[in-house]
C-alpha cells in the first residue's frame, strides 16, 4: 500500500514537472496594466476605507474608554461620600454611646450616694434615742443605787438583781 501511494505521488509530481515546461509565457499587456492599477486603487481605497473604520473604532473605543472612566471616577466619589456619611454616623453612634454610658455612671453614683445619705439619716434618729434611753437608763441606776443605800430591803433585791 505504501508502494502504491509512493508511486502515485512520484507519477504526479514528475508529471507536474513535464506539463510545465510546455506552459507558454504570457505576454503583459497595456490592458493588464491597467487592470493592475485598477486593482491597486481599488485596494487602496479598501484599505484607506478600513483605516477610517479602523480609527473610528478606536475613537469610539477611547469616548467609551473616557466615559467609563468618568463613571468610575463619579462611582468613586459616591463611595467616598458614602464611606464619609457612614463614618459620621459611626461617630455619633460612639459619642451617643459615651453619653449614655457617662448617664448610668452617673446613676450609679447618685444612687450610691442616696443610700449612704439615707442610712445616716435613717441611723441619726436611733442613735438620737439610744443616747437618750442609755442617759435615762444611768440616771434610773443612780437612783436605784441612793435608795439601796437608804433602804436595806432594795439593797438586798438590787444585790439579786446584779444591779450592785
Amino acid at each position: 500500500m505504501k508502494k502504491l501511494t509512493t508511486i502515485i505521488v512520484s507519477v504526479i509530481a514528475f508529471s507536474g514537472l513535464y506539463f510545465s515546461s510546455y506552459a507558454k509565457e504570457i505576454p503583459y499587456t497595456e490592458d493588464d496594466r491597467e487592470r493592475l492599477i485598477r486593482v491597486e486603487v481599488k485596494l487602496e481605497e479598501g484599505l484607506k476605507g478600513s483605516n477610517q473604520r479602523i480609527e473610528g473604532l478606536e475613537k469610539r473605543i477611547e469616548e467609551g474608554e473616557r466615559s467609563l472612566n468618568q463613571r468610575i471616577e463619579g462611582l468613586e466619589k459616591r463611595i467616598e461620600g458614602v464611606e464619609r456619611s457612614l463614618n459620621q454616623r459611626i461617630d455619633g453612634l460612639q459619642n451617643l454611646l459615651y453619653i449614655v454610658i457617662g448617664a448610668i455612671i452617673a446613676q450609679i453614683i447618685g444612687v450610691v450616694g442616696f443610700v449612704l445619705w439615707d442610712r445616716r439619716t435613717a441611723l441619726e434618729p436611733a442613735i438620737k434615742k439610744n443616747k437618750e434611753l442609755e442617759e435615762r437608763q444611768n440616771r434610773v441606776e443612780k437612783i436605784v443605787k441612793e435608795i439601796a443605800i437608804r433602804n436595806p430591803e432594795v439593797a438586798e433585791i438590787c444585790k439579786n438583781l446584779g444591779l450592785l
